[in-house]
């Protein structure tokens, strides 16, 4: 069974996975990386406005095959998605 490890970096700071899980799948290690963000947004909360949360999920030789990432952006003041009269 293929292994796959799964980089994660917040913003602020790269963690290298090298223990990585043995997955069945790339497609089975795109859910896990999908599942990760969220839980790297509510460990890590903004100091600014904006974060992007990245996973990349690299192969046995070290090639990144997928990279997903999730944006938070935090709008302040008179927000409205309504145009002005």
């Amino acid at each position: 069974m293929p292994r796959f490890f799964f980089d994660t970096f917040d913003g602020n700071e790269l963690v290298s996975d090298e223990a990585g899980l043995e997955l069945e799948s790339v497609e089975i290690a795109k859910a896990e990386a999908q599942k990760r963000l969220p839980e790297m947004a509510t460990d890590a909360l903004p100091d600014g406005n904006h974060r992007t949360f990245v996973v990349n999920v690299r192969d046995q030789a070290g090639k990144v095959t997928v990279r997903m990432a999730l944006s938070l952006v935090i709008e302040e003041g008179a927000v409205d998605d309504q145009p002005a009269n």
